[in-house]
């Protein structure tokens, strides 16, 4: 029976294929099937980054939400100005 990092690295090298997969049968649809423009070198390097960048955003935007969550940060937070607050201080 395999380790559980074992296990989870072979499901994200799964999930990687498939999205690799998908993406290239995406592109080949675009280009052969549906007749869409030819990207140049460039175009290709622009959309990478692009997607790179995007996903990077997301992960560690992510991160700092469960970091944020664990360490407690979330409920230091003064809400006493909240209007939708009940316990709020009239003044």
């Amino acid at each position: 029976m395999p380790s559980k990092v074992a296990r989870f690295l072979l499901s994200l090298l799964l999930a990687l294929l498939i999205a690799a997969v998908a993406t290239l049968g995406l592109s080949w649809v675009w280009t052969d099937v549906l007749g869409g423009a030819d990207m140049t070198i460039h175009g290709w390097i622009a959309l990478g980054l692009g997607l790179f960048g995007t996903c990077g955003l997301a992960w560690v935007l992510m991160a700092l939400a469960f970091k944020s969550s664990r360490e407690g940060w979330d409920d230091r937070v003064d809400n006493s100005l909240d209007p939708g607050r009940e316990d709020r201080e009239e003044g």
